[in-house]
């Protein structure tokens, strides 16, 4: 976790304290269960509750010595509470604490981010209902396609975070699972009724079957879906930093005052937040295939996934908290040129009419092929003649189309309104 990417709420998370407070809090709700099945006294729980601790540094100390986090652990938490420590972890293996925290670290890191994600929709939704009907164009590959409106390429951005959001719920939901089974999952030394008490406690559910450990399908499923919504994040970046290039500049980031866009050109206004946005969502995507691999551990049980978990987890959390957070920013902040929307819309000379120009001739009793090639070779002259020609006036002075369309008819061609007339339809439909 790099500070410069970080939020500090999404760090903690990950921190030694919070993942020890975790640890100890599993414990203490499997000892006093096991108290209230007789299975230990209820002095232990009773200890546990009210004197149980750990000290960070010593964990570290200890386990320096030991090489095994839990016994460092558990070890610490005994110096605390004393003699009632050895009912401690009765029955339990390391993985019921170590998994069952991790179930809830994601847990807590995936409430962090559905909650960016409703900001960033709330950013998204507000600048889609301003911008509905400012015309622009849209473009495939690259090349001016039809008109569109400012406010539908938003709302289709908008519609992809919506369903990020819900898969984001689904993967939490599938993350969200306890396991107090023992040694290779079998329950032979305890009983599954602490599984589920401690799992209702700490709002989880109990694993369906746990190898000892939890099955990392559920995991790779997570960081999957943070891969997805990473690439939706980066789909939207692009957008904007395209948008935002000198020859075509729809759109920018916000510029700050005092800001400094190069270190040698003081012109320059640079779309940094978008491009550190593109190069965060490339981190997370990365950390998609070693989840994956760790879908495939020997037998019941191995801790290949181990290292692979303890940087991805927070890695991936923070790097996406931070990406969502940032362009929540972005989007709220964006500077949006209708004006310069409109010039590049007529930059082509009316070109963007070819298809209604198109159907009409078709209309008009031309076969589908005659008419696309006089469209095309009209078309063809207006891109030669760059701007001193516009599609209408090529048309009209083509006596196979004058004879077919009138004045009228152009007019109807012609008009933009025939590209908004049904978005606000959309958007509703959309933004729900």
């Amino acid at each position: 976790m790099i500070p410069r990417y970080t939020r500090k709420p999404m760090a903690d998370i990950f921190e030694p304290e919070n993942r020890f407070r975790i640890w100890l809090e599993i414990e203490t709700l499997a000892t006093e269960k096991m108290a209230e099945l007789g299975i230990v006294p209820e002095s232990a729980a009773i200890a546990l509750r009210e004197k149980g601790n750990f000290d960070v540094q010593r964990i570290d100390e200890i386990e320096a010595e030991v090489k095994h986090d839990v016994i460092a652990f558990l070890t610490s938490v005994a110096e605390f509470v004393g003699e009632d420590s050895r009912y401690v972890h009765q029955g339990m293996t390391s993985s019921d604490v170590v998994d069952t925290c991790f179930a809830k670290q994601l847990t807590q890191a995936a409430d962090i981010m559905l909650a960016d994600l409703d900001a960033l929709l709330a950013a998204l939704k507000k600048r889609a209902l301003e911008h509905q009907n400012t015309l622009c164009i849209g473009r495939s590959h690259g090349i001016h396609a039809e008109p569109t409106t400012f406010g539908m390429k938003l709302g289709g951005h908008y519609a992809a975070f919506k369903r990020a959001r819900k898969r984001l719920e689904a993967a939490r939901a599938e993350i969200a699972v306890c396991t107090i089974s023992g040694a290779v999952g079998t329950y032979a030394t305890i009983d599954p009724a602490i599984e589920a008490h401690v799992a209702e406690k700490m709002g989880l559910k109990p694993e369906d079957i746990a190898t000892q450990v939890i099955p990392r399908d559920r995991h790779a499923m997570f960081f999957a879906t943070l891969g997805v919504i990473a690439s939706s994040l980066e789909n939207l970046a692009i957008e904007i930093r395209h948008l935002q290039r000198t020859e075509v500049r729809e759109a920018e980031e916000f510029f700050a005052e005092g800001q400094k866009g190069s270190s040698a050109m003081p012109h320059k206004r640079n779309p940094i937040l978008t491009e550190n946005i593109t190069g965060l969502a490339r981190l997370v995507r990365s950390m998609v295939i070693p989840a994956m691999e760790n879908v495939a551990l020997w037998h019941e049980r191995d801790i290949s996934h181990s290292s692979v978990e303890r940087n991805i987890g927070p890695d991936a959390c923070v790097t996406l908290d931070f990406a969502l957070s940032r362009m929540t920013g972005v989007i709220e902040n964006l500077l949006i040129y209708p004006g310069t929307m409109r010039e590049n819309l007529e930059r082509t000379g009316g070109l963007v009419f070819s298809q209604r120009t198109l159907l009409a001739l078709t209309q008009a009793g031309i076969s589908r092929e005659d008419a696309y090639r006089i469209v095309q070779r009209n078309a063809m002259e207006v891109w030669a003649r760059r701007g001193s020609l516009t599609l209408r006036d090529a048309i009209e002075n083509d006596a196979q189309v004058s004879e077919k369309l009138d004045k009228n008819t152009l007019d109807t061609i012609f008009d933009y309104e025939a590209y908004t007339k049904n978005i606000r339809h959309i958007l509703a439909k959309v933004l729900a």
